[in-house]
């Protein structure tokens, strides 16, 4: 199989647990290339992710370096089946490749957290208060990029629904949801649409209102996706210059403190609820 050009963030990943199993049994790269019958470059390339693995050659490696967390070898198995192209493909290209890898991730996500302090967050928001969004980018997006933005955000939406769909929480500050973006109507629609969101059964929302005080992490916007072992969470936070995705076992333990934090100081989803749509009659 060719090399890759341009990982994705879960190609690299699995690149990046191989690595990371081959230091921890301190297994030299050398060694590995002897066991797979290739050459020391090419060992590199994988655990970069610019080179797939086979799942005989993964499970050998994973035998090789004494891993002995069955759960987790699976995991990683599983991800070296992936070979269907996901609906985001279509947007390769067009979109930037860490946009496309948030989508990738959150389809593969088993359970999805996030925390927003002026947003709602992007699976909850309506077309015209994404739209509305997409308008405040400096340097301003051409129409054709606000419309490819605005389809690929309604299509990332869809992770949230049907049977199989994640569990999502989400906590968002009364500050976010005060904010009018598009103006009072997009406003209270937006604040409706959250209302009735929050009534999923797989949907758990949560408001952290200004009464509430202080908070850990005020101001940066969280996604922890987890996966089908706690070794293999993603963290993604939002930046100036785009998404960044973090994923070693201390940052991984922060976040799950700050959502536990955050989470703990807002509101009950009863009430959450209630506070939401009472927000929405005063628009």
């Amino acid at each position: 199989m060719p090399p890759r050009t341009s990982p994705t963030e879960r190609q690299k990943r699995l690149g990046a647990e191989l690595r990371k199993m081959r230091l921890a049994a301190g297994v030299s790269a050398e060694s590995v290339a002897g066991l797979l019958g290739l050459d020391r470059s090419k060992v590199s390339a994988i655990e970069q992710g610019f080179r797939a693995i086979s799942e005989e050659r993964l499970r050998s490696l994973a035998h090789h370096c004494g891993s002995a967390d069955e759960v987790y070898i699976n995991a990683l198995a599983a991800m070296t089946r992936t070979r269907k192209r996901g609906w985001w493909e279509r947007y390769r290209g067009s979109l930037s490749a860490s946009v496309l890898d948030i989508a990738e991730l959150e389809a593969h996500a088993t359970r999805m957290r996030c925390a927003h302090s002026v947003h709602i967050p992007g699976l909850l928001q309506t077309s015209e208060h994404a739209l509305a969004l997409f308008r405040f980018v400096v340097p301003t997006l051409p129409e054709e990029q606000v419309a490819l933005r605005l389809a690929h955000r309604l299509e990332r939406q869809r992770v949230l629904e049907g049977d199989s769909a994640p569990d999502y929480v989400a906590v968002v500050h009364e500050a976010a949801l005060r904010m009018q973006f598009g103006g009072r109507k997009v406003a209270r629609a937006q604040l409706e649409y959250l209302g009735h969101m929050a009534e999923r059964s797989n949907i758990d929302l949560r408001v952290l209102t200004f009464e509430a005080g202080g908070f850990p992490g005020a101001g940066q916007t969280v996604n922890y996706l987890e996966g089908p072992t706690p070794r293999l969470d993603t963290v993604q936070v939002d930046s100036t210059h785009g998404p960044d995705f973090l994923h070693t076992e201390a940052q991984l333990s922060k976040y799950r403190a700050q959502l536990d934090w955050m989470e703990r100081l807002s509101l009950s989803p009863a009430s959450s609820r209630d506070f939401i749509h009472a927000l929405a009659r005063q628009l």
